[in-house]
């Protein structure tokens, strides 16, 4: 592994946490170089929500290059876009009775948040955004600005500004009324408080640390914008794609934002791709005036397309994705019952879920313990004080119990003789 060590930046980080180098992968399991087997609870940091290689979008890929369909296309016109475009507008928009306009703003989820933030300063003609404590949105400037942790605001490198952020649901353990304070800047006009363009939310934060925001919340948010003439952008660029049950995560409050970021797992298999959904009467983008080189990239389109025939012509899947939620969570529940000196918390919906430990730095060691027993998973929250798990949705009954076993056996392992605080 010198060569990584010798080359790669110092930046690098989930293969420090995982020191081994993978070769192959299908479905929930990963494989080194010497052969030893991992079961993934992680896939692709939401991005592989299918799991690895999945057939059924392996064959149409290789038949598209096989006969040289178009790889690179900018934003031309092709049959993969095309095919694409009638199948989310056929199986996804439509049977949900939503109405947007489709824009492929650059590959990433990055990119789709800043064109949304973008389009909404245009359409407002105001600049100032509202965005939500423990929020993240990206690692460039702008999505940075609506990113509430400090040590990634901090890479910046220079202040980041027009943005102000508000309590997310249940920051104040329930103590105050939903949007007590928004709702006092928003009306006071001694506030300081700039008028926004929007607000940016995820309805489940995933880096911030598994927090779900109740239905209530997330339809009082969207009331609120609506009176005081704020646009909604929803950010489900983790928690879209089928990963709380529902393809957005946004469907179980009835709610319709104006703009939606969506990107990780559309492609299906992992490549490249994001969409920026938006309302018909906001499409107000000049030709060109938002671009990106890679934002044609047409193998992402044929599997997308792939995606959504094979994993969303029913509601299986939705099924599925909330039993086997259910499971993780009853599963949850009795490890953090039998933990005495540390209280552990069950956090999350559908299969984004999470444990939290009241002292942080366990949190990690029973994520190295699991990785250990040949169980990827990851750390989110603040202070890393979340053990985070984003297993494939196409996961087997059994692979899901071997893998919450590992969980249990390695929070068992890191808390068991630890003094209470």
């Amino acid at each position: 592994m010198t060569v990584f060590e010798d080359l790669e930046s110092e930046v690098r980080s989930y293969c420090r946490s995982w020191p081994v180098v993978f070769d192959t992968a299908r479905g929930s399991r990963l494989t080194d170089v010497d052969g030893r087997a991992y079961l993934d609870f992680f896939a692709g940091a939401g991005a592989l929500n299918y799991g690895h290689n999945p057939p059924a979008l392996k064959g149409p890929l290789l038949e598209y290059l096989s006969r040289d369909g178009i790889t690179h296309g900018l934003d031309m016109y092709t049959t993969a876009k095309g095919e694409f475009l009638r199948t989310f507008e056929d199986k996804i928009l439509r049977p949900r009775g939503l109405d947007y306009k489709v824009q492929f703003p650059g590959p990433t989820g990055a990119n789709t948040v800043e064109s949304a933030l973008k389009l909404a300063r245009k359409i407002s003609g105001r600049e100032a955004m509202i965005n939500f404590t423990n929020a993240f949105h990206g690692m460039t400037l702008g999505a940075l600005s609506v990113t509430g942790n400090s040590m990634k605001r901090g890479g910046a490198g220079i202040p980041l500004v027009h943005a102000t952020p508000m309590p997310y649901d249940n920051y104040f353990d329930g103590t105050q009324p939903d949007f007590l304070w928004m709702e006092k800047l928003l009306q006071d006009s001694g506030s300081g408080l700039n008028e926004p363009a929007a607000v940016i939310v995820e309805t489940v934060q995933g880096e911030g640390g598994i927090n779900p925001a109740r239905v209530e919340w997330l339809q009082g948010l969207a009331a609120l914008c609506k009176r005081n003439g704020i646009l909604l952008i929803v950010d489900d660029v983790q928690m879209g794609v089928g990963r709380t049950g529902p393809f957005f995560s946004f469907e179980i409050a009835g709610i319709e934002p104006d703009i939606v970021c969506i990107s990780k797992s559309i492609s299906g298999y992992g490549l490249p791709m994001a969409l920026t959904l938006i309302k018909p009467e906001h499409d107000v983008w000049g030709p060109g005036e938002h671009n990106g080189t890679f934002r044609g990239n047409n193998p992402a389109f044929v599997t997308a397309t792939a995606a959504i025939h094979e994993f969303w012509s029913d509601d299986a899947l939705e099924r599925s994705t909330l039993a086997k939620g259910e499971r993780v969570e009853e599963v949850f529940t009795e490890i953090a019952s039998r933990s005495q000196a540390v209280e552990l918390t069950p956090k999350g919906r559908g299969l984004a879920r999470g444990l939290q430990f009241s002292q942080p730095e366990l949190a990690a060691k029973a994520c190295a313990a699991a990785f250990e027993r040949g169980l990827l998973m990851e750390t989110s929250g603040p202070s890393d004080e979340v053990m985070k798990i984003l297993p494939a949705l196409t996961i087997t009954d059994d692979e899901l119990e071997e893998g919450l076993a590992i969980v249990g056996e390695s929070v068992a392992a890191v808390t068991e003789g630890v003094s209470a605080r």
